[in-house]
């Protein structure tokens, strides 16, 4: 396959970064935005891809798709209702690497047709499909990049969840893109978690003032964890301080331990905390660590979504001390969530010595088990914001 498929490929979450004036869900987003500036700022910013709108009722013409390629460098995406060989000709002429196909507006027959055509033409295809007949249907034309959408383009209403599920059942073999509906790191993360490649964002870009300082904070790594969560108004503390996962310790002999999961807002996660196994709760994710004798919880624990290991929680020996902690944690490869008393005062050093997916803090966040001390948690928040 091509440029495009090839940069989606890459370890980690990557973005494609959308160009559009307009929605026809939410009117004018941005209409003097102008493609040739907004285009290397997405690619400066750490996008992988850049899809440009070029259908009128999003606002864009061709000539959005050429300015892009003027002054950008990495793969683009031309985006609209294409229905013809013409059409993928005119996406290639214009500069694009890839075009969008969306299976509710083509039949199987159609839709491998185009797919062959771009093949020739040397464009990569991004299939569309938004639910789980679409999803067959894409897998069974052998589509190398799959969209999901969260969108239905009648009704226009997002559906996160069932976007979700359809990610998590989507082959390994292929890259998945999570489409529409982020607008916090923590969506990108459910998204990753659930087994995409790859994130679309556009609205959440077009309306923010800075597109691409947006794009940068929806990509950026680690995520910040705040744990032993007891109360409403420090998860409320732990999401104005810009957290993305609040931990609830479900453990009754925790000193920090939760009567339940609270809600979280959608700029977080929530994450319930056991020993030994999961057990039922309304969270995002679950992590579950190991027992030891005569301890509260063994060191390590694996983060599960819907019961499959997605990342690995790396911990200090419970009340005790481990000086190889963060070159253990260096070395182990995979999605490290990072704890093992951090805080404000060592967490930019953590980032920077174990560059981990995410870093948790609890202990040194309090003003008494449970109670945590919202000074604290701004400050924590802020040196690993500024580390990342």
């Amino acid at each position: 396959m091509g440029r495009f498929r090839d940069a989606l490929a890459r370890d980690g979450l990557s973005a494609i970064a959308e160009i559009k004036r307009r929605s026809p869900s939410a009117g004018d987003l941005r209409p003097g935005a102008d493609p040739a500036a907004i285009a290397p700022a997405y690619e400066r910013a750490g996008a992988a891809a850049v899809s440009v709108l070029v259908d009128e009722r999003f606002g864009g013409t061709w000539d959005d798709l050429r300015a892009a390629r003027r002054t950008a460098s990495l793969p683009l995406v031309a985006k609209g209702f294409f229905s013809s060989a013409e059409h993928l000709r005119t996406a290639r002429d214009a500069g694009a690497d890839a075009a969008l196909l969306i299976l509710r507006d083509l039949d199987d027959t159609a839709c491998a047709s185009l797919m062959q055509t771009a093949a020739t033409l040397g464009l990569d295809t991004l299939v569309e499909a938004h639910d789980a007949d679409e999803l067959d249907r894409a897998v069974a034309l052998g589509a190398a990049v799959i969209g999901i959408n969260a969108r239905d383009l009648t009704t226009f209403r997002i559906d996160r969840a069932a976007q979700l599920a359809l990610v998590a059942q989507a082959p390994s073999d292929r890259i998945v893109v999570a489409e529409s509906g982020v607008h916090s790191r923590a969506q990108g993360a459910a998204a990753e978690l659930a087994g995409a490649d790859a994130i679309l964002v556009g609205s959440a870009l077009m309306q923010a003032p800075d597109p691409a300082a947006k794009l940068a904070e929806l990509i950026s790594r680690p995520l910040v964890k705040v744990c032993g969560l007891t109360r409403e108004e420090d998860v409320a503390a732990a999401a104005e301080a810009g957290a993305d996962l609040a931990g609830f310790v479900l453990v009754p002999e925790s000193p920090r331990a939760a009567d339940e999961v609270l809600g979280v807002p959608d700029t977080m996660l929530s994450v319930a905390v056991w020993v030994g196994e999961a057990g039922d709760s309304p969270s995002d994710l679950d992590q579950v660590h190991e027992t030891a004798a005569g301890k509260v919880r063994g060191r390590d624990a694996a983060v599960l979504r819907a019961g499959r290991q997605v990342a690995t929680h790396l911990d200090l020996p419970w009340e005790e001390e481990d000086p190889a902690h963060w070159d253990r944690a260096a070395g182990h490869g995979g999605r490290i969530l990072l704890a093992g008393r951090l805080g404000p005062d060592n967490v930019a050093e953590a980032i920077r010595r174990v560059a981990p997916w995410g870093v948790d803090a609890s202990s040194k966040l309090e003003a008494a088990p449970g109670i945590k001390d919202h000074a604290k948690v701004r400050a924590y928040v802020e040196a690993a914001r500024s580390a990342a």
